[in-house]
């Protein structure tokens, strides 16, 4: 059973994060990110993703990741948090995390970079994140507080980390509502028909198979899971009021861009995304 929602249904804010979701998280995939992180002291495993997604919020103890990334097992944050502030400043891996999206989108886009288009859709990208509000939105907010990049291309990738951060922070506080921990959460996403396959999800999320099975298992006690990690009704229903309150949550830049510069931007953006997701992934 999927919680994919027909094109109807389909808000400006969801249709807009789709698109814009690979212009940012690309980062975390391209061979560029690795190497600039190498070179500024961070490897090994998910060290550099942790310390990179993380460096806005200054040196801080593994709590606050675990609190704002959510649905990592918290053994594996501690892995990488506070360790990886002994090898790097927060600053030089903020500069070597834009270094990565600035090389990795001119080898994935090429001349798109330099085009008109790209200079409408950062533009577009940028003012719809002037109607986010920073309250209650920690990881948003000390993104937002990051100086804005140059050029077009960076700004677009820029505009996008932060929409991407402040529907994340609101996809928590949902989640939070809802009643479920972070391992529930990233549990109860395969049941949605869009996760990763299982094995990949469990591990790059750090669960034992014994924790996996816990988790599945609490949600199948909550009412929430069929025996075959399907969705109950009850769990169609929570996921279903979660996505709800999640996009509601994110509207405020879409409202303030309206739907005609909304749909102009998912028009301008959508083909990048997908020429990158198809790169990237095959």
């Amino acid at each position: 059973m999927t919680t994919e929602a027909p094109p109807a249904a389909r808000t400006p804010a969801r249709s807009a994060h789709r698109v814009l979701e690979p212009i940012h998280t690309m980062v975390y995939f391209v061979p560029e990110a690795a190497d600039r992180y190498a070179e500024a002291g961070i490897t090994g495993g998910m060290r550099g993703y942790f310390a990179s997604r993380s460096a806005p919020l200054g040196v801080v103890p593994a709590e606050v990741v675990i609190a704002t990334f959510y649905n990592f097992a918290p053994a594996m944050v501690r892995k990488a948090i506070p360790s990886a502030w002994e090898k790097a400043t927060p600053e030089a891996v903020l500069a070597a995390r834009l270094a990565a999206a600035d090389a990795a989108l001119t080898r994935l886009l090429g001349d798109i970079v330099s085009s008109d288009e790209m200079a409408e859709a950062a533009a577009l990208a940028r003012e719809a994140t002037t109607a986010a509000d920073v309250v209650g939105r920690p990881l948003y907010a000390a993104h937002a507080a990051l100086p804005w990049p140059e050029p077009a291309h960076l700004q677009l990738w820029h505009a996008a980390t932060l929409l991407r951060e402040h529907r994340g922070d609101g996809h928590i506080a949902a989640l939070v509502l809802a009643g479920l921990s972070g391992g529930e959460a990233v549990v109860s996403y395969l049941a949605t028909g869009r996760s990763m396959p299982e094995d990949l999800l469990r591990s790059t999320r750090g669960y034992t198979e014994e924790e996996w099975a816990a988790l599945k298992q609490q949600l199948r006690d909550k009412g929430l899971f069929t025996d075959d990690d399907q969705f109950t009704a009850a769990g169609q229903q929570q996921r279903d009021e979660i996505e709800a309150r999640t996009d509601a949550a994110a509207s405020a830049p879409y409202d303030h861009l309206g739907p005609d510069r909304t749909e102009r931007l998912t028009e301008l953006v959508r083909p990048w995304a997908r020429s990158i997701t198809q790169q990237i992934f095959g």
